[in-house]
């Protein structure tokens, strides 16, 4: 990753004002190679120290880090959740991200591979978007439409760009159809009908305040807005709010900043050329605008604590506020599960809907090799078809827990 960042980077690390940045890069590349042990972050300037928001996020890692520094972990010995979120803040911290003096202040150096995700999205969006004005008009007794938008979320997690490094120059090109007409074969539980019923129920009381807990900018990002625009428009919520990443990480990983690119490209598009896609990006135009759609940046989503420790004010805002979470991705799936090696037959309900703190639904596909809540025959099956069934995101799940407050 370290590799892959300085080259897509190299004429800004190679120039005059950041060889401070290189210097510091440099370090963190040759800890990862040396296996040393650990360090706490760089402590806080006085000015950060004023900052609510810069302490609290610099005293959540040094509660994450030091029984690791207090045990001598080193990068290797360390738990693999811990080091895989710490390098990515380390290389913040490399960069100054924080530091208005620093010539990496606010400093993305993942934006080209995200652009590039994000300009090679057309061609799959373009029809999948075509099916979203139907299913919004579909019958309030029908679940076809939310079962339909989760399988497209779903299954745009098998899109991310560390599995389908971005080519703009095949932004034409429909990769996804093929994806989607295998969706419902490839799964390994559904909560499709408990989803639906809860949707419902949202519906009938005027549409609740549902989230999506983000993964992927590029293409996954787009079906989460497609998610989105289907929540609205069917009137099963009445604001969607999309939880991001308060920094960058894990390369394609979506802030802020990405969402509001995502939604601008798309409303800019050639109406000739990809009219459901620009009319799309139009409406998340109007969303936004209202307020029907919000974002929000959360320095828990860059963390790796379990969601089980899901820290404040997030959690109780989740609880108060939130009637419906959509949990994206495979690295907050395994956080719903602490990382931990669960009976993969393991009820859902009983391993995450107990303890979240509202209504939660996960969608994900396989890239890690922990679980919970499949179904044995259809874990046998996967077995029998893909020796990597666990790892390499053919198969995925849609869970539903009820939340620890209902």
């Amino acid at each position: 990753i370290l590799e892959r960042t300085y080259q897509d980077n190299k004429q800004v690390l190679e120039s005059d004002d950041f060889q401070g940045v290189k210097t510091q890069f440099e370090e963190l590349r040759k800890e990862l190679q040396s296996s040393s042990k650990l360090r706490m972050l760089h402590e806080l300037s006085p000015k950060d120290k004023n900052n609510p928001d810069r302490k609290r996020e610099w005293e959540e890692w040094k509660a994450i880090l030091q029984p690791y520094l207090d045990k001598g972990d080193t990068w290797l010995t360390a738990p693999w959740m811990v080091t895989e979120f710490y390098v990515y803040r380390r290389l913040i911290e490399a960069f100054g991200y924080w530091d208005e003096n620093s010539p990496g202040y606010k400093y993305d150096p993942f934006a080209k591979q995200k652009r590039a995700g994000l300009e090679s999205s057309v061609g799959s969006a373009e029809p999948m978007l075509a099916k979203l004005p139907d299913l919004a008009v579909l019958p309030e007794t029908s679940s076809e439409g939310i079962n339909l938008a989760a399988s497209i979320a779903l299954w745009g997690n098998k899109m991310d760009l560390s599995l389908w490094p971005a080519d703009a120059e095949n932004a034409g090109i429909d990769i996804f159809s093929a994806i989607l007409d295998k969706a419902h074969e490839n799964l390994l539980h559904d909560d499709s009908e408990l989803l639906a019923n809860h949707c419902a129920k949202l519906r009938s009381k005027g549409g609740g305040n549902v989230d999506i807990i983000v993964d992927n900018a590029g293409f996954e990002l787009i079906t989460d807005l497609a998610l989105a625009q289907y929540l609205v428009e069917s009137g099963i919520a009445s604001c969607v709010t999309f939880q991001l990443k308060s920094h960058p990480t894990f390369v394609s990983d979506a802030l802020e900043k990405d969402l509001l690119e995502h939604v601008d490209y798309y409303a800019q598009l050639d109406a000739s050329v990809y009219p459901n896609a620009k009319r799309s990006g139009k409406k998340w135009q109007q969303f936004l605008k209202e307020g029907k759609w919000m974002c929000h940046e959360d320095n828990f989503w860059v963390q790796p604590f379990a969601m089980w420790d899901m820290t404040e004010p997030l959690r109780s805002d989740l609880k108060e506020r939130c009637d419906l979470a959509f949990v994206k991705g495979d690295a907050n799936y395994r956080r719903l599960l602490g990382d931990c090696m669960w009976d993969m037959t393991a009820k859902f309900e009983d391993v995450v809907g107990a303890y979240f703190p509202c209504p939660v639904c996960a969608l994900r596909t396989l890239k890690a090799e922990i679980g919970c809540g499949m179904d044995p025959d259809q874990i046998d099956r996967a077995k029998k078809l893909d020796d990597d069934w666990q790892t390499n995101g053919r198969f995925g799940v849609v869970h539903f827990g009820s939340g620890a407050s209902h």
